[in-house]
């Protein structure tokens, strides 16, 4: 019978100063292009802009106006408390999104958004859609918003939930088709002259 030595074992020592790096995952709500099925998703899942998991649908808690404008047809979510819908998707198949992000990805979306200069990201109560519970869960989230704005945005049809493809008739234009002489920020803004934007362009959240 041939014997097994039991080969010994040794705890690799911890180098002193070294700490176990933890990732930071913030919730962002997603009301437009961002969405799944909408065309600028695949930027939430592109693993080189960092992590994006989608959480659940939810709605935000405050009533806020959700349009579609410029002749590129961008979505919107108008910083108006109170005018608008709860934007939650009530009426249509695609409703609006909780991602978790890391670090890295909120970055990201701070870019592609040109927050603080275009969009402003703030804090906001979203509500999320629980099928399996009759009790509502609000949870802190990142909101994209559009501020500054031209008052007679406010005259637009205000949706509860974005669908490129929806019953509007108003398809998002990509921005690879677009005139790049024509500043459609003229068409939203209140004070368009101010604005410097940062590349790469914007895209509606």
């Amino acid at each position: 019978m041939h014997k097994f030595t039991a080969i010994p074992v040794h705890k690799i020592p911890k180098p002193i100063g070294v700490h176990a790096i933890r990732t930071i995952m913030q919730k962002v709500f997603v009301y437009g292009t961002l969405k799944r099925n909408q065309p600028n998703n695949y930027w939430l899942q592109d693993p080189n802009n960092g992590v994006g998991n989608f959480l659940a649908d939810g709605y935000t808690k405050t009533k806020y106006p959700l349009i579609i404008a410029t002749k590129y047809n961008v979505p919107f979510l108008l910083h108006s408390p109170g005018n608008g819908h709860f934007v939650q998707g009530k009426y249509h198949h695609f409703i609006c999104e909780i991602y978790d992000v890391d670090e890295k990805m909120l970055g990201k979306l701070d870019i592609l958004e040109d927050h603080p200069n275009y969009y402003v990201r703030e804090i906001d109560d979203i509500v999320v859609k629980n099928t399996l519970s009759k009790h509502s869960q609000t949870e802190k989230c990142w909101v994209y918003f559009l501020k500054n704005f031209k008052p007679e945005l406010l005259q637009r049809p205000f949706y509860d939930n974005y669908d490129s493809l929806g019953s509007h008739g108003l398809q998002y234009m990509d921005r690879s088709k677009r005139d790049p002489k024509y500043n459609h920020k003229s068409e939203i803004k209140s004070n368009p002259s101010n604005y410097v934007r940062s590349d790469p362009e914007p895209t509606p959240p």
